[in-house]
């Protein structure tokens, strides 16, 4: 990122910090990451224009979970927005400085989002709901999207951290999907399908991560951030359209469709027989995980 989107980003080379980075032999790289970039933004600035919309009418009170998924979706905006602004060339050094601080922020803040769609989303409300249910406001979620939103500036003040910044959820998503897992295997009173929908949306974060940030991470760590190519970013340009699936996982219909097929979460021969008297009976237990 940062000296390095500098000169991937744009058209080839640039020179900051008395260090040179040149990438202009590579036309093929670049007119792949353009044609990548006009799909994508072309994709993905209307769809999360409405998914942010939709999102935002489910956001009541008692229903606070959207919220960082919202949070997660305005990131990637504002990631959009600087692809738009690459595609321009412009060779104005103060204009890219500042959108390239932005994408390098609004990328650190989608990872932190992700974390906690995890952790607030699915792992405590299912995990530990009593605890849940009495701090799950309009406040603390506030609270604790001003904190994810702040945290990233330390990538754009200090550009060595950044693999190690964005290395370190790499485990807490292993264990809060495991922990989930395992709490909805004793549960009897989430339905089978919100179960399916759960721990399908706990993969959907796993998955975007790893196949897209965590390969960049990788380079970074091996070969350094000068000697990345161009080629590197091409997986982190497509996150804007991956988190789009999580606003796929928040409605039902054709999803539950698709995941009872896959049988994500197994259930037991009685759960099965009872499932719709318990739903009836534990509705406002299971309240903070339907949608």
């Amino acid at each position: 990122m940062e000296d390095v989107y500098i000169s991937i980003s744009l058209d080839g080379s640039f020179n900051t910090n008395n260090v040179t980075f040149s990438f202009s032999d590579d036309t093929g790289v670049f007119f792949i990451r353009d044609v990548l970039t006009y799909i994508i933004v072309s994709i993905g600035l209307p769809l999360t224009l409405l998914a942010i919309y939709a999102l935002y009418l489910l956001v009541r009170n008692d229903h606070v979970a959207p919220i960082y998924v919202i949070n997660l979706l305005i990131t990637d905006l504002f990631q959009l927005c600087c692809m738009i602004v690459w595609l321009t060339r412009d060779k104005n050094l103060l204009v890219t400085v500042i959108f390239i601080g932005i994408y390098d922020h609004c990328m650190g803040a989608s990872v932190c989002f992700m974390v906690c769609i995890i952790l607030y989303y699915r792992y405590l409300v299912i995990a530990h709901p009593l605890w849940y249910r009495f701090r799950r406001t309009i406040k603390s979620s506030v609270a604790i999207c001003v904190v994810a939103w702040v945290l990233p500036v330390v990538i754009v003040l200090f550009p060595s951290v950044i693999p190690y910044f964005f290395l370190l959820p790499f485990p807490l998503f292993i264990f809060f999907l495991v922990g989930t897992v395992r709490a909805l295997c004793a549960s009897i009173s989430v339905p089978s399908d919100e179960k399916r929908r759960i721990v399908g949306t706990l993969v959907l974060v796993l998955l975007i991560y790893t196949l897209l940030f965590l390969p960049y991470i990788i380079l970074i760590l091996i070969v350094g951030i000068s000697h990345l190519s161009g080629l590197a970013l091409l997986p982190v340009l497509l996150s804007p359209l991956a988190d789009l699936l999580l606003y796929v996982f928040m409605k039902k219909g054709i999803i539950d469709k698709f995941l009872a097929s896959v049988c994500c979460c197994r259930m037991d021969s009685n759960d099965i027989n009872g499932e719709r008297e318990r739903e009836i009976k534990d509705r406002d237990d299971t309240e903070t995980v339907i949608y």
